[in-house]
């Protein structure tokens, strides 16, 4: 994620909403600072510091700005997805052409248009974020095919069997125990800086 992905329900839904900030693309002639996504899970959380072990193995401290937002990503189902919703797909190129959905996010209607557009993404080397909106879903051969459109274009994204699909829902610090985390960070002189926070909660790990 290094351009952001992920809000919704008012206090719980203004929250949310700038929560789910972590799927805009940030563009080079705007970028204040360089940003990347930290994933992995929570070692503790202290204050304004976040301790993360990182996917990758290394336990860093995440420091929260000021205002930081918190939400957390509750499982969802296929049959969830409905046209007109806005969603949020990270995807890879298929070997037989078109796109194959990593992850799927269902924002809340107070997300929509968050982050609009088809962009680079950091999940997976040549990944690529989708936030658009659902034109279809049909059932085919090989798992559902979704159209979705942004901008005035369309995609289909081919949603395999086991893919993952969450949707944004409230979260409060007593959640940052433990668990899963995604984090889209700047990088600052001091280290990771974070101004919102998508937990996973119930064993739920942030897919995206």
């Amino acid at each position: 994620m290094i351009k952001n992905i992920l809000p919704a329900l008012v206090l719980g839904l203004t929250t949310i909403a700038s929560a789910a900030l972590p799927a805009a693309p940030t563009h080079a002639e705007d970028q204040k600072a360089e940003q990347f996504h930290v994933r992995g899970s929570i070692v503790t959380y202290s204050g304004s510091t976040l301790t993360v072990k990182t996917r990758e193995g290394e336990t860093i401290d995440v420091t929260l700005a000021d205002g930081w937002n918190l939400a957390s990503v509750a499982n969802a189902a296929i049959t969830d997805i409905k046209p007109g919703d806005f969603v949020g797909i990270a995807s890879l190129p298929s070997e037989g052409g078109g796109d194959g959905a990593l992850e799927v996010l269902i924002f809340p209607p107070a997300m929509k248009g968050a982050g609009e557009g088809s962009y680079g993404w950091d999940l997976k080397p040549n990944s690529s974020m989708t936030n658009a909106t659902v034109a279809d879903a049909v059932k085919g051969v090989d798992g559902r095919t979704v159209t979705v459109s942004y901008h005035g274009k369309e995609k289909k994204i081919a949603i395999p069997d086991g893919t993952p699909v969450v949707t944004i829902a409230p979260a409060t610090k007593d959640d940052l125990v433990a668990g899963a985390v995604v984090i889209p960070a700047e990088k600052a002189a001091s280290g990771p800086l974070a101004h919102q926070v998508l937990v996973g909660k119930n064993g739920v790990v942030p897919p995206m």
